[in-house]
């Protein structure tokens, strides 16, 4: 793990950038990191990761709502058909 002072990082923001390309470099203000260079195809990934795993988690509650309320989940081909997409 990388970490440069940002006063520091101002005169090398190039070399950063490059280096961004195999580790993230982390930013510091009194020695605490405050912020991040990623390379941008690594961030893309990142946050299609982080959307998929939010779709994940809200189907995963939206199971323990059912099973806590004790419903009984409506068949996906019933819903279609209700909404005249079948």
């Amino acid at each position: 793990m990388s970490q440069i002072a940002i006063s520091e990082a101002r005169a090398r923001l190039s070399s950063l950038i490059d280096e961004s390309h195999t580790e993230p470099v982390y930013l510091t203000r009194r020695e605490r990191a405050v912020a991040a260079i990623v390379d941008a195809d690594q961030l893309k990934h990142l946050l299609e990761d982080a959307e998929e795993l939010a779709d994940i988690r809200a189907v995963d509650a939206a199971w323990e709502e059912t099973e806590r309320l004790r419903e009984t989940p409506i068949p996906w081909e019933d819903v279609k058909r209700e909404l005249g997409l079948s």
